[in-house]
Formats: C-alpha cells, structure tokens, sequence
C-alpha cells in the first residue's frame, strides 16, 4: 500500500481525491507513456516528410543544399505558425488532435506522388512544393500545444518537467525518423511507396490517441466520424501504394520523349533507358541528366578521348564512364596495357555489361581483360591511391550537386595531377561553352589553380549543343592533336581539333575565381551557375 493509503487505514483523514488520484497513478503513468509514444511516432513520420521533399527535389532538380534549404526553412516557420493557431483547438484538444494527425497522415503521405505529378504533367512543381512544405510544417506545429494540453490532462505537471518529456519524445522520433529514411524506407520500399507508409502509420499513431486514450472526453459522434476518417484515409493510401508503381511507370514515361525500356534506382540515382519507336535512338539518363544518345555518341566520346591519347598511353585511367564508351575508345590502341576504371556505381556498370544495346555500343568493352572496372568515388579512390597514369580521363556527370561539384574543385584536379606520370596528360568534359560559360571557363581557373596547364576546346554534340573539354598537363598548354597511332574515327581528326580550338568573340576566356571543396561551383540543371 502507498502512504497515503496507510493513512486512510490509519483513519489519518487523507482526503478521498488524494486517495484517488494515487489509487489512480498507475493508470496516469501508462497512459502518459502512450501518448509520449504517439509524439515519438509522430516526430518520426513528420522528419520522414521533410526528407522525402529534400530527396525529391534532389532527384528531380539537382541542388541538395538548395532543396533542403527551401524545404527546411518553410516547415519551421510555418511551424510557428501552427503553434500559434493551435491556440483556440486547445479547449477540444483530444478531437483537434485526431483531426490534424490525420490531415497530416493524408497530406504528407501523398506529396512525393503530388509533387511526382505536378512535375511530370503540370510544370508546378516549386509552387506546390512551398504549399505543400508550409501545409505539413503548420500541421506539424499545431502538434505540440495540443499534445502538452492533452499531457497535462493525464496529470499536472510542472510546466518545464512537461516541455521536457515532450521535447524528449520528439526529438528522440526525430532521430528514429531520420535514420529510417535512408536506410529502412528508401532501400525496402521506394520514395514513394514508403512516404505512403509513413502516412498510414501517422494517421493510426496521431488517431489512436483519441479514439483509445481519450475517448471518454469525446462524444460518441465525434469519434464515429473520427472512425470514419481514419478508414478514409488509410484507405485512400493504401489504394495509392497498390498503384504507386504503375502511377510512377506512367509519369516516368511523361517525362522522357522515348519510350523507357529500363528504370531502376541504386543505391545513388535513378537509371533510365529510353529507346525511340524505330530502334535508332538509344538513350541513358542518371537522375534526369542526359548522359548519351546512341546516334551522335561518338562525337563526344571521340573528342573526348583522342586528343588525351597523342603521348605515351600505356596506362590509362578512366574517372566515370560507367558505360563503357570511353573504354571502347580507349581499347581500341593496341599499345594500351590497362585500363582502370573507377564509377561509383556498380548499377551503371552491371547495365553496361549485360544489356546487349551497350554491349554493341560499347563493343563489348568490359569483355577486354585489360579493362579493371572500381566501384569507388573518385575523389576517394584518389586520395587513397599513388598509382601513376600516363593518361587520365574524367569522363564525370554535371556539378549539379555538392558531390558532384568536388569532382570538379581544385583539390580533386591536384589528385589528378599527383596521379599523372611525367608527361602525362588528363582530359576534362567541362559542360558547355556557349550555354554554361561560367561554369566552363571556372574549370580552367581550377585546373590551374592545381598546377595544370590546359588547352580548351569544344564540338557540337547534338544531343547536347556545343559542348567543351579541356586537355591539360603539369607542363605547358598541351598541343591539340591525334596520335599518330590513333585508329580510325568517325568524327574527330586533326582538321576538327584545329576547328574546336577557335571559340566565338562572345564565348571566350573569363577570369574566374576556381572551384573548391569548401566553395564549390554548383551547375543548375535550367543552365546557369551559381557558387556556394
């Protein structure tokens, strides 16, 4: 028995509600503990929202930081709006509850597929991005006051020992939320499918609190049509994640020109082929990007290749090009004894290997037992590796995102530079010229901010327009030439690199401040530039 209950036996004169209320403690506490479990779950799905749209924006329009900048800054100032609003839902706090949670279940169950769609057919994708990011960060914000009042019902409390439970519970989903996202949602079930989830566990968690904890604070035809509503909505999405995949085929689909014969996401993007009706036209795109079009490849894999290969090219090492066309032209040499290639992913590779179209396009090229294939960021494998090369070829994606622009900084060009053999030459694809000049012209400054002397040059590729390279070495300018070994080409000859050295009056040489780890130069997929 408690004291106060040994008072009451003793005839001490305890009153009957301190009798009661400890009688009653047990009960107080567990029910605390649910609800202090609902915010863990809540907080949980409520992270998992906020880093759905960061790695959506990511996908689909390149630019982390700018992405969850946006996102971020929008949900904790609606937030504090939410809060604030919240204020007269306090007096029906249990139903208010119920209701927001199963908003927010709804709303951000659905914003990757909105979001998805709104791309792919309407064009209003940042639009609906800002409604949706302030709609979930004021349901978000309404959560805390009704939670505390719905606390302090249970019992009385200081209000710091209050602020300080709840905070806990939250924060500590926050976490779980966060760690969730990239390794047991995005890997097990898929941006969209698992955003949906998430919102079918919210609406139960957020609905649960009402209709089992409070119920006796809400009337009998509040919580039938609360019952209701939670069918609804779990209804609805799960109606949603049965269709997700056919939804997501068919905007894929809206997106690109061509039909999609392959799409499938790694571990670090999303792979798409697109093959034209007729069969001429063989396309692969990472994350949106364009990498090649079968019918003019060769242009750029040929200026890229050749004029990297008028020297000693014994040793030769490739920095992307996952899908084996620079390594077909690279093997062509007979004086070629290795090739490294060094792609981060293995998907890319696995693709280029197996499915036939590549394979013809890149003439079997990871057959050639010359060819070694490292699935390792470059950047690492740099720093890791005192391999020398006598040519090196950085065959790497746009500087489209932080990660990717640190392949184009200073720091990486001096690990180039420190791998190359005495004379050895590193040939650069730096974008284009004439539509991203800046950007071009900034990995001139850091090639020779890194020690190199380059030589810019530049083709018409056109799948992609008017698109720039640089040859550089540890010496002086390199001279812009064919082997004299070099095998015949469809494309590129010495005539054609005497042409792609002259640039118009308009596109020509800018001083530019380098790109570099902690001041990256970040390529924006609509064509312009911008530092960070």
């Amino acid at each position: 028995m408690t004291s106060v209950q040994d008072d009451v036996a003793r005839g001490t004169g305890a009153s009957e509600a301190t009798v009661a209320e400890a009688k009653d403690a047990p009960r107080a506490r567990r029910r605390r503990a649910l609800v202090l479990a609902a915010v863990f779950v809540c907080a949980a799905c409520g992270l998992v929202y906020e880093l759905a749209l960061v790695a959506l924006g990511s996908y689909l329009l390149g630019n982390t930081i700018t992405q969850a900048s946006v996102v971020l800054a929008l949900m904790v100032f609606a937030m504090g709006l939410g809060s604030l609003a919240a204020k007269p839902l306090t007096r029906h706090a249990a139903a208010s509850f119920a209701v927001v949670e199963l908003v927010l279940a709804l709303v951000g169950g659905t914003s990757v597929l909105i979001l998805y769609a709104a791309f792919a057919w309407w064009s209003l994708y940042q639009p609906l991005l800002v409604v949706l990011a302030l709609a979930i960060g004021l349901l978000i914000g309404a959560e805390i006051p009704l939670l505390m009042t719905l606390l302090q019902r249970i019992r009385r409390q200081e209000a710091s020992s209050a602020v300080a439970d709840l905070f806990a519970a939250d924060y500590v989903g926050a976490l779980i939320g966060g760690l969730a996202f990239p390794f047991v949602l995005l890997p097990w079930l898929g941006l969209l499918e698992g955003t949906l989830v998430v919102g079918a566990v919210n609406a139960v968690a957020g609905a649960a609190v009402t209709l089992w904890l409070f119920r006796s604070e809400v009337r009998r035809r509040v919580r039938a049509l609360l019952g209701v509503a939670l069918a609804a909505v779990l209804a609805a999405l799960l109606v949603l994640a049965v269709t997700a995949s056919a939804f997501e085929a068919t905007a894929r689909q809206r997106i690109f020109r061509d039909p999609v014969v392959v799409a499938e996401r790694s571990d670090y993007q999303e792979i798409v082929v697109t093959r034209s009706l007729r069969g001429g036209d063989t396309r692969l795109f990472l994350n949106g990007d364009l990498q090649f079009s079968s019918l003019d490849e060769y242009r750029y894999h040929e200026a890229l290749v050749h004029p990297a290969m008028a020297g000693a090219h014994a040793r030769v090492l490739v920095l992307g090009g996952g899908d084996g066309l620079a390594a077909r032209e690279l093997l062509r040499y007979d004086d070629v004894e290795s090739v490294t290639l060094v792609d981060l992913d293995p998907a890319v590779v696995s693709l280029a290997r197996r499915d036939p179209t590549f394979r013809d396009l890149n003439d079997d090229a990871f057959a050639d037992p010359r060819l070694t294939v490292v699935n390792a960021d470059a950047f690492g494998w740099l720093r890791a590796n005192d391999e020398q090369f006598d040519v090196v070829v950085a065959d790497m994606p746009d500087a489209d995102d932080v990660p990717t622009a640190k392949l184009y900084s200073v720091e990486t060009y001096g690990l180039v530079r420190r791998a190359l053999a005495p004379g050895g030459r590193v040939v650069v694809q730096a974008g284009s010229p004439y539509f991203a000049r800046e950007a071009y012209w900034t990995t001139a400054a850091s090639l020779r901010t890194a020690g190199l002397s380059p030589t810019a040059y530049h083709v018409d590729v056109p799948s992609f327009g008017d698109w720039g390279f640089f040859l550089a070495t540890a010496g002086s300018a390199p001279e812009l030439r064919m082997a004299p070994d070099a095998p015949r080409t469809r494309f590129v000859d010495d005539g054609v690199l005497a042409a792609a050295q002259v640039f118009p009056k308009d596109r020509g040489v800018l001083d530019l401040t380098p790109s570099t780890l902690l001041d990256p130069v970040i390529l924006e997929r609509q064509g312009t530039w911008r530092g960070y």
